[in-house]
């Protein structure tokens, strides 16, 4: 009896050590990490960088490496939310000069969102690296697309060190129309358009959407290891208001609210996680919107006590792109007749979407109309895929 024991323990000790092991995920390696990649081209060339507080190379800031190398590093570019990324949404960021390494930093939020050629004067190459979350109206890929386009009209490179998108499983959502175009939504792509910063300025490039067609003398570091079918939690929040994973992922889906009276939390430590208006029959959550400054110095129905939703629950998560969540509320709301307010269609880019919601329609018949447009910027969209697909 104890040499069968003994003999079926070595049986089954040498039938699980043959069992092939699953590897390890590879680790994701952002283009900013790869600098052998990089640095030949820039190597005594003056750079100007357009980058925040998402611009790191192991937990170190992209000014700061390659200062540290000896570039010469004649400014930095700021986008909205400013260098160190602590400004809230819509203030006005100054020019000034880095505390650390006394690098000039030139706004491009505000009156100046695109370099000018004086500014561009002292420059050979711009190299791009900022975290997006990948939907239309999340202005950095805006700040993009003029950056690209002062660079094709002056002359010089543009290097884009890319980085995974966090919403880049999937593409849904209307394809913003010619005359939408704006600042918040700048390119016919959908809301969620599944693409990285790198993928997205290869597609700016080449469908020519640069002012008069020109083209930018573009080179893209792509991640390593990434494709999109990965989740990525960011390592570094990329604004004030979009404080943790669950908030970049409900981004696409409330930021519609932007473009209603209902509050998205704006005045709490919990934006983009919450919907609410002052009114009890709304929801049985409630929040109190107050002055945060380094978050929102003033929002929405501030000092008003709201009453909605609240998603960080799990059973209210959805679980991509909802548009069930604008059609419940405008549904549920007393308010019907100022629901909506005048930013409305440029964040939905279309101006279908709210007569659409305000005739009832069905969530199924109004997706059913993004189809034909939505379905053509998909197979646009695999041209430039540089990372394994979803599908």
């Amino acid at each position: 009896m104890h040499k069968i024991l003994f003999a079926v323990s070595i049986f089954w000790i040498t039938a699980c050590s043959a069992q092939p092991k699953m590897a390890a995920p590879k680790p994701i390696i952002t283009g900013a990490e790869q600098m052998a990649k990089y640095l030949p081209s820039i190597n005594g060339q003056r750079i100007a960088l357009v980058v925040n507080q998402t611009s790191v190379v192991k937990n170190k800031h992209l000014v700061d490496t390659l200062h540290s190398l000896g570039i010469e590093i004649a400014k930095a570019f700021s986008p909205e939310h400013g260098f160190r990324g602590n400004v809230p949404d819509g203030e006005k960021i100054s020019n000034g000069k880095d505390e650390k390494t006394g690098i000039p930093i030139v706004s491009l939020y505000g009156n100046n969102k695109k370099p000018t050629p004086e500014q561009l004067s002292d420059v050979d190459i711009v190299i791009f690296d900022i975290q997006d979350v990948g939907a239309r109206f999340y202005t950095y890929i805006s700040t993009l697309h003029v950056v690209m386009e002062a660079c094709a009209e002056n002359g010089k490179k543009i290097i884009v060190l890319d980085r995974p998108n966090p919403n880049g499983q999937y593409v849904d959502g209307p394809i913003r129309e010619d005359s939408l175009k704006s600042f918040v939504g700048m390119h016919p792509i959908p809301i969620v358009h599944g693409l990285t910063i790198g993928e997205l300025a290869e597609m700016i490039n080449g469908e020519g959407w640069l002012e008069g067609g020109v083209k930018a003398d573009l080179q893209v570091i792509p991640v390593s290891n990434y494709d999109h079918q990965l989740n990525y939690p960011l390592p570094i929040k990329t604004s004030p208001n979009l404080p943790n994973d669950l908030a970049v992922k409900l981004y696409p889906s409330l930021c519609l609210f932007e473009g209603t009276t209902v509050s998205l939390g704006r005045g709490t430590y919990f934006p983009f996680q919450v919907i609410g208006y002052p009114d009890s029959t709304f929801g049985n959550f409630s929040f109190t919107p107050v002055r945060i400054d380094s978050m929102s110095k003033y929002p929405p129905l501030e000092n008003q006590e709201c009453f909605g939703v609240d998603f960080r629950k799990k059973e209210n998560i959805p679980r991509e792109f909802s548009l069930s969540i604008l059609l419940e509320a405008y549904e549920r709301s007393t308010f019907k007749e100022k629901f909506f307010n005048n930013y409305f269609s440029k964040l939905a880019g279309t101006t279908e979407l709210r007569m659409q919601i305000e005739a009832s329609m069905s969530e199924e018949d109004i997706r059913k109309s993004w189809e034909p447009k939505l379905g053509e910027y998909k197979e646009l969209r695999k041209k430039y895929l540089l990372y394994p697909d979803f599908n």
